[in-house]
């Protein structure tokens, strides 16, 4: 089984490309903190490099730049051509086909919906719930119980995390 999840934050803009039969390319690196810090207490990170074909990575160039954070899921591709100089050249990434928001709003530079995971897979179909029509939102307290959980009062900085 070859499935990869990521989130991590862009190390640079996306670059987006067209194949010349017109499909999109969007390629791009992500940054994702190891999960244990290093000898001296530091967070490593690894550089990831990634691709996203059509409608998903035109999502992706549409809606993040660099240093927003971004959850993908996808699988590991390695590859290989002759360079320029006869030798062997290698590559491994990760073929995006599915992304999401996961930083805030002002963050990505969002607008609009109340959800902020708005996932499109490959096909470019919005896999995650829609808002209800009308403007009634789901009332999620009603499927949960909500003891020992205490409102936030919308900062950021207040989070121990």
């Amino acid at each position: 089984m070859n499935r990869v999840i990521l989130m991590g934050r862009l190390t640079r803009d996306v670059e987006m490309r067209q194949t010349p039969n017109g499909v999109s390319l969007a390629r791009f690196s992500l940054a994702v903190n190891r999960r244990f810090a290093g000898k001296d207490s530091q967070q490593q990170a690894d550089f990831i490099n990634c691709v996203a074909w059509r409608q998903t990575g035109e999502f992706i160039a549409r809606y993040f730049q660099k240093g927003s954070m971004l959850a993908v899921v996808g699988s590991i591709q390695s590859r290989s051509w002759d360079g320029q100089d006869g030798k062997k050249q290698y590559a491994t990434e990760v073929v995006v086909e599915e992304a999401y928001f996961t930083g805030s709003r002002t963050e990505t530079g969002t607008q609009g919906g109340s959800y902020q995971n708005q996932g499109f897979d490959q096909g470019g179909y919005n896999n995650a719930p829609q808002p209800q029509q009308g403007g009634a939102q789901p009332n999620f307290s009603d499927d949960f119980d909500m003891d020992g959980f205490s409102d936030l009062d919308g900062s950021e900085d207040d989070l121990p995390f």
